[in-house]
């Protein structure tokens, strides 16, 4: 390996060790579906994404509040002494990659199959916190 790139790879790694996400891996759920309770919580503040999601409809909700929870209780861990309120945690970035897929085939009419997808997903949640900036007027 090449010196700049150790270096580049070595600022990486410092860069994600500061970085705090949780991962939810082979989550039995289509992705398209995890997408829709995804993209109502990104850019939110935490204590406001958890609300959102204890309150929603959808299934998926569950397991986002739950990955949402374990994403702050390592932020938590990082940041020991720091108040969780005062820190202005938001979600930065939440992303669904599609995993693998179980292929089954559904008995059809004269003796044909038809193929069945089930779908499972990888959810990541990436949490930041806002530097709020006070100006003091005169």
């Amino acid at each position: 390996m090449g010196s700049r790139k150790k270096q580049s790879a070595e600022l990486l790694n410092e860069a994600n060790k500061q970085r705090c996400q949780a991962v939810l891996c082979d989550c039995p759920t289509s992705p398209r579906k995890m997408r829709l309770v995804t993209d109502m919580i990104r850019g939110m503040a935490v204590n406001r994404a958890l609300d959102v999601l204890k309150f929603s409809s959808k299934e998926a909700s569950r397991r986002v509040e739950k990955l949402l929870l374990s994403a702050v209780a390592n932020w938590q861990a990082k940041n020991e002494g720091v108040r969780l309120e005062e820190s202005n945690l938001y979600v930065q970035e939440v992303f669904v990659d599609s995993a693998r897929m179980l292929k089954r085939l559904r008995p059809a009419p004269q003796g044909r199959g038809h193929r069945i997808r089930k779908r499972s997903n990888h959810v990541t949640v990436r949490l930041a916190s806002k530097n709020v900036v006070e100006e003091n007027t005169k």
